[in-house]
């Protein structure tokens, strides 16, 4: 089952890891990265326990919101390092399944990709005598993933129904703003 590709220990080493060197801020429980390790060390047979029989539950995020350059803000939502370490766990499951099958043209979010291989690329198009590059962005993209279209599709990969469970557990936790949870019917936090 892939829940036990999750939680194998090299895999949780390995996420753990990638968690502390990121930092970040904390989420709404206030808990620093610098905590993490001895969270899970004190923690983990209830974690995992719960991981496994599918009772685990979400934290909702904290909202928080960065200024663009340009003006407006970009909402981002920041999870508790202990959902933070899960999601990462979980994607470095799931990234070797699904990014083959992402566009070779796409360089957001995708490991060993970046913006400046993005600029890199176009340069290169520019020398072989090219004179448009398009930068697409879609607006609020995040804001409006639909949550049962996106559990569609991956379903169409992931047959393991714990860690179906568990991503849609995540889509739903809501967001904490002021102290007031909001449900989250659509749309995916960018921050986690």
């Amino acid at each position: 089952m892939l829940i036990d590709m999750i939680l194998s220990r090299e895999n949780l080493i390995e996420a753990l890891k990638r968690v502390e060197r990121n930092k970040g801020s904390h989420g709404i429980d206030g808990m620093s990265v610098k905590s993490l390790r001895r969270h899970l060390y004190e923690n983990w047979d209830s974690l995992c326990h719960s991981l496994r029989t599918g009772t685990y539950e979400p934290n909702p995020v904290r909202r928080i919101e960065i200024p663009k350059p340009n003006g407006g803000v970009r909402l981002l939502g920041i999870p508790t390092v202990t959902d933070r370490f899960i999601q990462q766990a979980i994607a470095q499951v799931l990234t070797p399944l699904f990014d083959p099958t992402f566009s070779e043209h796409s360089y957001g979010f995708r490991p060993k990709r970046r913006g400046h291989d993005a600029v890199r690329k176009a340069k290169g198009y520019i020398s072989e005598g090219y004179r448009w590059v398009i930068d697409m962005d879609l607006e609020k993209f995040f804001d409006k993933v639909n949550h049962d279209k996106l559990m569609g599709i991956l379903a169409n990969r992931v047959q393991d129904r714990l860690v179906l469970k568990l991503i849609r557990r995540y889509l739903q936790s809501g967001i904490m703003i002021n102290g007031v949870v909001n449900e989250a019917e659509e749309g995916t936090p960018q921050g986690g």
